[in-house]
């Protein structure tokens, strides 16, 4: 691995918002001056082009047929050779500049067959690498800062390879009992990894999302998740917002609001000091 940071986020159920952490990590991490690319490898849905404002010119693009090459396509037996008829800038045309400052690579159809095709891949440390080869070869070279990449939230190859490239799990985690068993079970899987490849993925973030503290069953949950990882979790809580919600169908985060709410603002709050800590530990400063 280079000097590029990446932090992958996960949790083997849908709906913890993943999307929406990486989407406002990025811009937190843009915000203290970092150079960030976003990856969504999370399906065809293209959810993390959506909080951008992007996936409407995107979609396009793939109903036309010029959605080539795409994340899918990095894949590929046959993407070294690919990347080298493309000439000198590879990932011109996958690369898609937002707004907000961050650039990503988008979702693509061709996820949803990726699975799959990985499984038929015989060799298993060659199954799970091929995304870290990418990165490696490819994507350290442009000089980002950080990579953030954006998972699906089940267990299969596409999760595998970010987590293998990453080697640092963001896992953004509501206030219930279900994610506080799931939430174990990634990190034993994490040490099943570690175990038969011989390489170590770090629980690097527990991002409490969605927090209403009004309730008294989150705050007993919030002071759990402290008390079980209290070397991983974010020191603010993420709260439950509709501006949040109302940003993302606008294709914006919460960062561009020009008059945001007094959950929304705490959110940012909440962001950017996850955002400042996820970098120390990437950096290997503060060890979990």
């Amino acid at each position: 691995m280079g000097s590029t940071l990446r932090a992958a986020a996960f949790l083997d159920k849908g709906g913890t918002g993943k999307t929406t952490t990486v989407a406002h990590l990025g811009i937190a991490l843009n915000e203290h001056g970092f150079d960030v690319l976003l990856v969504d490898l999370a399906g065809k849905q293209g959810d993390l082009a959506k909080h951008f404002g992007v996936w409407d010119d995107y979609q396009q693009r793939i109903e036309a047929d010029a959605a080539w090459p795409n994340v899918s396509t990095v894949f590929d037996d046959a993407w070294p050779t690919i990347a080298e008829k493309l000439g000198a800038d590879p990932l011109d045309d996958l690369i898609v500049a937002t707004d907000e400052g961050v650039d990503l690579i988008p979702a693509h159809p061709g996820l949803d067959t990726l699975d799959s095709e990985l499984g038929n891949i015989n060799d298993a440390r060659e199954r799970y690498s091929r995304f870290e080869q990418f990165l490696d070869e490819y994507v350290d070279p442009l000089a980002y800062d950080i990579v953030l990449i954006d998972l699906p939230g089940m267990t299969n190859n596409v999760s595998y390879n970010g987590l293998w490239a990453a080697q640092n799990v963001i896992v953004p985690i509501e206030m219930g009992p279900f994610e506080a068993e799931q939430a174990d079970a990634l990190r034993r899987d994490l040490d099943k990894i570690a175990t038969n490849f011989a390489t170590t993925i770090e629980l690097a973030l527990v991002l409490p999302n969605k927090v209403d503290t009004r309730t008294t069953l989150a705050e007993e949950y919030l002071d759990a998740f402290e008390r079980e990882y209290p070397d991983a979790i974010a020191a603010d809580y993420v709260p439950y917002s509709q501006d949040i919600r109302n940003a993302a169908q606008q294709g914006q985060t919460a960062f561009a609001l020009t008059d945001p709410s007094a959950t929304a603002t705490q959110a940012r709050e909440a962001y950017l000091a996850a955002a400042d800590l996820l970098v120390k530990r990437l950096q290997g400063e503060i060890h979990v």
